[in-house]
């Protein structure tokens, strides 16, 4: 079975470097071969910015050895869903990468395609994600 393809979107890197037990799950769903990370500079830039404590920035970038690296997608690519021009980008990086899921927590812009599947890539909340992967 191939591993599921997980784009983090920036309050997902921000949350997991503050200190989430929940979200280090993904991490260890990685090494064991299950998911792999991915995440754009533009996503990775926006969680840096959220944090000013050096700890959290460590972690920050600790967490981020694990994560690969995507390019942004070309602009001039509309976004085939309704969102705010700063979360196109987001989402077109995901469809970009080839993610099987885009993992955010932004309720108020990606609330309402949260379990729908946007040109390949299901939009979830990384809770919702990790049930789904739980063994019964």
């Amino acid at each position: 079975m191939n591993p599921d393809r997980i784009f983090l979107d920036a309050n997902i890197l921000f949350s997991v470097a503050y200190g989430s037990l929940g979200l280090e799950r993904l991490w260890e769903l990685d090494k064991e071969g299950h998911c792999v990370l991915f995440a754009s500079r533009y996503v990775i830039e926006e969680a840096k910015r959220n944090h000013t404590k050096p700890d959290e920035l460590n972690k920050l970038e600790a967490c981020l050895s694990n994560v690969q690296i995507v390019l942004e997608a070309d602009p001039s690519i509309d976004c085939p869903i309704d969102l705010p021009e700063k979360d196109q980008p987001v989402l077109m990086a995901a469809i970009s990468a080839r993610a099987d899921y885009l993992l955010t927590g932004d309720i108020e812009h990606f609330g309402k395609y949260f379990g729908q599947t946007v040109m390949g890539v299901k939009i979830s909340m990384a809770r919702d994600y990790l049930l789904s992967k739980m063994k019964p």
